[in-house]
């Protein structure tokens, strides 16, 4: 008798180890299906394209590797914000806000119709081909809650979600933003020792949505997000993520223009030292005319800290007119330190303007000279380089007051060391 290889087994494993969610109808069907195509799939491993430059094992162990760490800072302390809580798998809402509407993934399983339904593990299933993403199959799979989010207008504030506590969350939101409607999301938490965060963004016609993650800086923790956009005409679409430490960090991003004159825009910045691996993996479509994408990540590595990045551009046969940018870059602070990176770029039209680009590099010893020798101590002139390295990255955060705010809690994140 043949034994089970590897990959199969580990997928037996961790399915063996979770409890699929108890309902029936429209949300029960989405699990099945994205059950089957997990079983189907299987995990990840390192054999895997897209998995070669991080080890997928401790995110899909059975059992997290870590404990669950103390509830760090809130990082948009301050900010002027609708709060929405899960602490501990417990889900706490603000009150009614003009233009939103938010509902619990577990309070709408028990409804036999809602908007979600034709949304939820859709942008998840279809981002899934032609690159397979099984960790997101598992979380549409086996999600115990999430938000639905309904945008139907400009809502006065940013809505921020944070998340604290659970040893092992997964959490599966929705968000859909009706025409000319717009929304700015900021997340932020510890999210437990191990976390499987996705969220699926469709945006109408004319539609905005502004996503701000702050991911740190407990040093050590393991996280895995995927996010899933669908943009029609004319809607705009920005995400920016600041990470610091965590051990493991593996973001993903799958967006898809459909929509004529759509704009996309992906960001980061990240740092961190020792054992600290963080991996951005996008992937945007281009499947109209006249749209724009623009991808700008930046690392700060030392001590034997691992950045990835895997960033593809797909545009598609009659995407005519596309503008895709790609850019990502690292610093590193010592040899020890180092940087993987994989663009792409795959082109079926010919009227488009797309280009990529990838760099590594040290410290400018010159210009850390020229603030030595003006009296600035060796530490604070490397913080003020890093600052000045990763402003291009923050600089695609839309909104003034956000931009300056991250800005501040890089430097003083910075200033600890």
């Amino acid at each position: 008798m043949m034994a089970a290889d590897p990959k199969t087994q580990a997928t037996e494993a961790r399915i063996a180890a979770l409890t699929l969610p108890e309902g029936n109808g429209w949300l029960a069907k989405a699990r099945q299906d994205a059950l089957g195509r997990l079983q189907a799939t299987g995990l990840p491993s390192r054999r895997d394209e897209y998995w070669r430059y991080t080890k997928p094992a401790k995110l899909v162990q059975p059992e997290p590797a870590l404990s669950v760490p103390a509830a760090g800072e809130d990082p948009f302390a301050g900010v002027d914000a609708h709060v929405i809580t899960i602490e501990d798998g417990v889900i706490t809402l603000p009150g009614a806000i003009e233009g939103l509407e938010i509902a619990t993934l577990a309070n709408a399983a028990t409804a036999d119709i809602h908007w979600a339904r034709d949304l939820y593990g859709a942008l998840e299933a279809a981002g899934s081909g032609p690159v397979a993403r099984p960790m997101a199959m598992l979380n549409t799979a086996f999600a115990t809650d999430g938000l639905l989010i309904h945008v139907t207008g400009a809502v006065d504030r940013p809505v921020h979600l944070r998340t604290t506590g659970a040893s092992d969350p997964i959490l599966h939101h929705v968000v859909k933003v009706e025409r000319g409607a717009t929304l700015t999301l900021l997340e932020s938490g510890n999210i437990g020792a191990r976390s499987n965060i996705a969220t699926e963004v469709e945006l109408a016609d004319g539609a905005g949505f502004h996503h701000l993650r702050v991911q740190g800086p407990e040093p050590a923790l393991h996280v895995n997000t995927h996010i899933f956009a669908r943009l029609g005409a004319e809607a705009t679409f920005r995400s920016f993520t600041l990470a610091a430490h965590g051990e493991l960090t593996r973001n993903e991003a799958v967006i898809e223009l459909t929509g004529d004159d759509a704009t996309a825009t992906i960001g980061g910045a990240a740092f961190g030292a020792g054992n600290f691996h963080h991996d951005d993996t996008v992937f945007i479509t281009h499947d109209a005319v006249n749209c724009e994408s623009r991808q700008v990540f930046k690392k700060v590595l030392r001590d034997g800290a691992t950045g990835v990045f895997q960033g593809k551009i797909l545009v598609k046969e009659g995407a005519q007119k596309t503008d895709g940018y790609q850019i990502s870059q690292s610093l590193l602070l010592d040899e020890d330190a180092q940087f993987l990176a994989k663009p792409e770029l795959e082109i079926y039209a010919d009227d488009v303007a797309c280009s990529h680009g990838s760099t590594t590099g040290a410290i400018d010893e010159t210009a850390l000279f020229y603030l030595r020798s003006r009296g600035v101590p060796k530490r604070r002139a490397v913080d003020m380089l890093v600052l000045s390295f990763l402003a291009e990255a923050v600089e695609e955060i839309a909104d003034e007051d956000l931009r300056e705010h991250v800005t501040e809690l890089l430097a003083d994140w910075l200033a600890r060391g």
